[in-house]
């Protein structure tokens, strides 16, 4: 079962879990109030949580033991993307969450109306 923690996904899929909710009420903060601004403050979470989602499997990777240079020579570019892919697949674990969050952010506002 440790190893389910340790060296496999579970871990790191409940800390994207966990930031998926986090990422849109930390950065509301100090966001602006209206629709508009809810819809700018979704696509930059979304954005923000792409790129944790690249780094989190940068750190997967670099845990399990692939040396971060080796994967550079065989070609920036394409490891980039290879990283990027893997993060839009983790958008089913962060993405429902962000969204239900998103829902919740107009419940604070005080000048605006929902």
């Amino acid at each position: 079962m440790s190893d389910a923690f340790s060296s496999g996904l579970l871990l790191p899929a409940i800390c994207l879990a966990a930031l998926g909710w986090t990422v849109p009420r930390m950065l509301a903060l100090w966001w602006p109030e209206g629709v508009k601004w809810l819809m700018f403050l979704a696509l930059v979470s979304t954005l923000v949580m792409a790129l944790a989602g690249a780094v989190v499997f940068v750190v997967i990777y670099a845990a399990q033991g692939v040396s971060l240079a080796d994967l550079w020579a065989t070609g920036g570019l394409s490891v980039t993307i290879h990283f990027m892919k893997l993060s839009i697949v983790s958008a089913l674990l962060w993405g429902p969450l962000m969204i239900l969050s998103l829902a919740g952010v107009p419940k604070n506002w005080v000048k605006e109306v929902w």
